[in-house]
């Protein structure tokens, strides 16, 4: 387990992100294969899909996070999630690799947001788009700052999580879900 520096600028939805892969990452290392292929529908992600969406995310998340800094406003570029999931093939990758990938882009993403300095953080945009990039909604007349956005990504994390052990509880009606 790697702890961030708690200092006056480290804010919660950090040492959550840190919890939530202390916690998560050691019950996906052990989910079967079984359990990470299900899917509930044919056209659903299956857990391999969600953990690999959730690594796109983190890498675009994370040229935001640190392009912020230098630009005058939170305008970012979206993406295709569902032509990454399919081009990049998470389905037929090895799961182990999938998690290792996951938890460690998260790692390094807590201490990058972690290290934002607290005045980039906290900077009021009146220019942003995050009604087209937050998971939750989000106002568009409303300023909106670098913090938002990095809360936005952790929950939108622990949303995927959830979605995870719901396709394992999906799976264990008929497979054992979680290895020996």
């Amino acid at each position: 387990m790697t702890t961030i520096p708690v200092d006056s600028s480290t804010t919660d939805f950090i040492r959550d992100l840190e919890t939530t892969l202390d916690d998560t990452t050691p019950w996906l290392s052990r989910l079967s294969e079984p359990a990470v292929t299900w899917r509930p529908k044919p056209t659903a992600w299956n857990a391999k899909e969600i953990i690999g969406h959730l690594i796109d995310s983190a890498a675009n998340n994370h040229q935001r996070f640190v392009r912020a800094g230098s630009q005058d406003d939170l305008i970012f570029s979206g993406y295709a999630q569902d032509d990454w999931v399919r081009v990049q093939d998470y389905a037929s990758a090895p799961w182990s690799q999938i998690v290792t990938l996951w938890d460690a882009y998260n790692r390094h993403l807590a201490r990058v947001m972690a290290a934002v300095p607290s005045d980039v953080r906290y900077r009021k945009h009146t220019r942003h788009n995050m009604p087209q990039l937050g998971w939750q909604p989000y106002a568009a007349e409303e300023p909106a700052m670098l913090d938002d956005l990095m809360r936005d990504y952790v929950l939108h994390l622990k949303h995927h999580l959830s979605q995870v052990r719901d396709r394992v509880q999906g799976a264990a009606g008929g497979t054992n879900a979680v290895s020996s």
